[in-house]
């Protein structure tokens, strides 16, 4: 973020702005054991990802409350208010991130009484590594104020919408084919929305980033709308 001529401030800031990396950590860490829980069917490494997210709940806790004794003590203006606000809605992304992966991380159960669709697993395995591969950008870019790193992330946004579509095509295609695996197929259809909508987060903090460096918010993304038909059913999610 940008220095602050105030050094208490500029070290509150720090402090904050670290724990949301420690956070981003935890979130990356939780992404890539649900994919491969889910991959080599691993249900005790499903359950710490579940069991784990009440850590990532914890610290943005901790984040948010720090960010409302920021506010009192430091009382900060303009540009300022933004840098301390923002930090409070990326640890709102990341949260919503690692609630995706513990819904990963507790459907692995349920889809290891069944055989997999062929193909599935490299699917998810592929869109995982995409999302992780936008997470790990967008926290560089938050540490480094890379507006152009942002900005990457946001394209590549649409790479995770087209790979999402495109599983949601096969699978859609499969049940068509064989009607046993529809109940396999809906859980891998609300697992792929869920990677849809972790690349949506990934990119929210990526917008954060542009708008406190900009003052600017960027042009409204379009979305793909094949998978507007699924929703998730309720508490799916947390």
């Amino acid at each position: 973020m940008k220095p602050h001529t105030n050094t208490a401030f500029d070290h509150d800031l720090q402090e904050l702005q670290t724990a949301v990396l420690r956070m981003g950590g935890l979130v990356e860490a939780a992404i890539s054991k649900a994919t491969k829980a889910f991959v080599t069917r691993d249900q005790d490494l499903a359950h710490t990802v579940v069991t784990g997210d009440k850590q990532i709940d914890a610290l943005e806790t901790e984040i948010n409350s720090a960010v409302v004794r920021m506010l009192a003590l430091r009382q900060p203006a303009a540009s300022d208010l933004h840098q301390v606000v923002s930090v409070m809605k990326v640890a709102g992304d990341l949260e919503r991130l690692g609630d995706y992966a513990k819904n990963l991380g507790k459907r692995v159960p349920v889809l290891n009484q069944s055989d997999l669709v062929e193909g599935a697993g490299a699917a998810v395995k592929g869109l995982s590594t995409l999302v992780q591969s936008m997470l790990k950008d967008v926290l560089d870019a938050y540490v480094r104020n890379d507006l152009e790193l942002a900005k990457a992330v946001l394209d590549k946004d649409r790479e995770v919408d087209q790979m999402t579509n495109a599983m949601f095509r096969e699978l859609l295609t499969h049940m068509m084919e064989d009607p046993r695996s529809i109940t396999v197929c809906m859980h891998l259809l609300f697992i792929a929305k869920n990677f849809e909508r972790m690349g949506d987060h990934v990119t929210e903090i990526g917008e954060q980033i542009i708008f406190v460096e900009t003052g600017e918010q960027p042009a409204p993304r379009q979305k793909g709308e094949s998978t507007s038909m699924i929703t998730d059913p309720p508490g799916a999610d947390a």
